[in-house]
């Protein structure tokens, strides 16, 4: 069975890496237009240097996703690097050619494809790596607007574009792009950086150890049944969308039967991570 979901993820991972791929070669690189992130960066050296934007795309990310192995899960990393591999596969066997002539169909769908992918791959326990990784290392440490710092990063890749090439169309173009992707990935995954799940579980002492092997804290709720009347806990914690699919995965291995409801978490106040004493 576990040969079967991985086989499952793997295949769905390809399919978010094609995606991401199309949408560079086919409709944002042949207009010159950026995605957000570390393969924005690559794509303005691409622009000006003129080297190969796959092979860009993943020597960027190769830092990035080092950092991240010693920081966070593996099996997070390592589908991020399967990711970042096979899209950068794709980009070497797609040819670079615009499949829409018009500069702003290829913004808006070059967005949605991005968008996709990259929602895919979060979606599943991984990334297309970049600045979602750093992302998920910062927010480990501390309630940190993660939102506003990729916004001002990709905010300086736009601003970059229009200072080398000295014409704002292509720029205000790409924001369209990075606009349209960052929706996408709010509908496919989940809106708010951070998010409560609410545990309703009668097996809660293994599920409170193993929670507690995470660096969230964790909140004990004594709850009753309104239909039942029987007495159990509600375990309450906090954690970032990057964590949430390892999540459901420890509370479906614990009690497959337990009751979880995941809301979106607009803000928090006092300590995010579990502080050990």
């Amino acid at each position: 069975m576990n040969y079967v979901r991985f086989a499952i993820t793997a295949l769905i991972m390809t399919i978010g890496s094609l995606l991401i791929a199309f949408g560079f070669n086919r409709l944002l690189i042949p207009h010159q237009l950026l995605s957000g992130g570390l393969s924005g960066f690559a794509m303005i050296i691409g622009y000006v240097v003129g080297g190969n934007i796959g092979w860009l795309y993943l020597a960027l990310n190769v830092p990035v996703l080092v950092w991240g192995l010693y920081r966070l899960g593996r099996r997070f990393i390592g589908w991020s690097i399967y990711s970042v591999l096979t899209a950068t596969f794709f980009m070497q066997i797609i040819p670079v050619a615009p499949i829409a002539n018009d500069i702003l169909l290829g913004a808006v769908f070059g967005g949605i494809l991005l968008g996709l992918g990259s929602g895919i791959a979060l979606r599943y326990g991984g990334s297309s790596g970049g600045f979602d990784i750093v992302a998920s290392i910062v927010t480990q440490k501390r309630d940190f607007p993660v939102g506003m710092v990729i916004f001002l990063l990709n905010g300086l890749v736009v601003v970059l574009l229009g200072l080398i090439t000295r014409s704002w169309e292509p720029s205000l173009y790409s924001l369209v792009s990075i606009f349209t992707a960052g929706k996408v990935v709010d509908l496919v995954h989940i809106r708010h950086v951070k998010v409560t799940a609410f545990i309703v579980t009668t097996k809660t002492d293994e599920m409170l150890q193993r929670l507690l092997t995470r660096p969230r804290g964790v909140t004990v709720i004594p709850t009753r049944g309104g239909y039942s009347s029987a007495k159990q806990d509600m375990l309450m914690t906090v954690t970032t969308r990057y964590e949430l699919h390892e999540l459901r995965k420890l509370i479906r291995s614990v009690d497959a039967r337990a009751f979880v409801n995941i809301v979106e978490t607009a803000g928090i106040m006092g300590e995010f991570r579990r502080i050990d004493d």
